[in-house]
């Protein structure tokens, strides 16, 4: 796997992103229980890959501000304020005929009924599932949507372009495939947008990667002690 990941500046960003949202399609796929086990595995895969790509992606460094700790909040009152506004992205798609779209089953979500309630199983696969959204999907998402695809949009030697210059297409073209990636994707097109922002603002992904640990791990608590399971 590093020969491949060394293989292209590339394969370093894309190819660990691939491997996620592969373990994520198989979440919930073999029974109740596949959900809260494919998050684990994928975690732990999301942590291996993190420590192969730290020295290929130079730009993937953690970075503190205080416009991350804003975006960080606004993205997460946005998040849960605009969420009973407007149709999710899975039944979007199954008007049109696309099938269930994005996850909709919250049973699949809620490790409570699955292993019981507040068993021991249960609260671990909760910790797992916060831990998760908080140190492994934001450096993986930031460094393949951030760093690669808006760049590779504005060239296909992305390396050459700027990690702080504005560009009008790939900046609309990055938000919507971020928003979509999501069940709720009109928050997503705007947390994309606002996590391009601090890119473009700081010249580097550092405060994208902290601003989206902020807005997940506050999220993450947020449906733990809410029950807001849909989030998940």
């Amino acid at each position: 796997m590093r020969k491949i990941l060394s293989s292209s500046p590339a394969a370093a960003r894309v190819a660990p992103f691939a491997i996620f949202v592969l373990l994520t399609a198989a979440q919930g796929k073999f029974g109740a229980a596949s959900a809260c086990w494919f998050y684990l595995a994928k975690t732990l895969a999301g942590l291996w890959l993190i420590f192969e790509i730290r020295p290929l992606v130079t730009e993937m460094r953690w970075a503190f501000s205080w416009e991350a700790v804003a975006v960080g909040l606004g993205v997460l009152a946005m998040w849960i304020g605009l969420n009973p506004h407007y149709p999710m992205a899975n039944e979007l798609f199954a008007k049109i005929g696309f099938g269930g779209g994005a996850k909709s089953g919250v049973e699949n979500a809620n490790p409570n009924l699955i292993f019981g309630e507040h068993s021991p199983l249960a609260v671990f696969f909760m910790a797992v599932h916060v831990l998760g959204m908080t140190f492994v999907v934001p450096p993986l998402e930031e460094v393949f949507f951030r760093s690669f695809v808006y760049r590779y949009i504005a060239k296909p030697d992305f390396l050459s372009v700027p990690l702080n210059q504005f560009l009008p297409v790939p900046f609309f073209v990055t938000a919507l495939v971020f928003g979509f990636e999501h069940n709720q994707w009109l928050a997503g097109i705007l947390c994309g947008m606002a996590y391009q922002w601090l890119v473009l603002r700081k010249n580097r992904l550092g405060d994208a990667i902290t601003a989206h640990a902020i807005t997940n791990f506050l999220l993450g608590v947020w449906v733990v002690t809410r029950g807001a399971w849909q989030f998940w």
